[in-house]
């Protein structure tokens, strides 16, 4: 997330503290799993998307998210990107291998509207 803890590194959201990221979800809590980052096209984190981008995998996140659709700015990230290798590659490999395909008979309709029955009952707030 793009919040600021200030107990562990006041100067940077977790999205791009190597404190946040290395110190305490890699070793103190032990999290040896694919990490990706929040989307770095919100309003939370400063600078252009290359450097948003650059910060968070020097962090120590795997992969970055970029949401928004803006092909000048898919571009940045993507300069900003190191290659997909060493421990990042085996995370994902890892993540990717528990994928579970659908079961035989998967209506995705009626899963939208079942997911959008769902969000009928939670207060807008919450949904933003």
């Amino acid at each position: 997330a793009h919040v600021v803890y200030t107990g562990i590194d006041a100067d940077r959201p977790a999205t791009t503290s190597r404190r946040v990221i290395e110190d305490v979800i890699r070793a103190k809590l032990g999290f040896d799993g694919l990490l990706m980052s929040d989307d770095i096209s919100m309003k939370a984190l400063g600078g252009d998307m290359r450097e948003r981008a650059a910060l968070s995998f020097a962090a120590g996140c795997d992969l970055v998210l970029h949401c928004n659709g803006d092909m000048a700015e898919m571009k940045a990230v993507a300069d900003a990107a190191p290659a997909l290798q060493g421990k990042s590659r085996q995370r994902c490999d890892e993540a990717l291998a528990k994928r579970k395909q659908p079961e035989a008979g998967f209506d995705p309709l009626a899963a939208r509207e079942e997911f959008d029955a769902l969000l009928a009952d939670v207060p807008e707030r919450a949904v933003g």
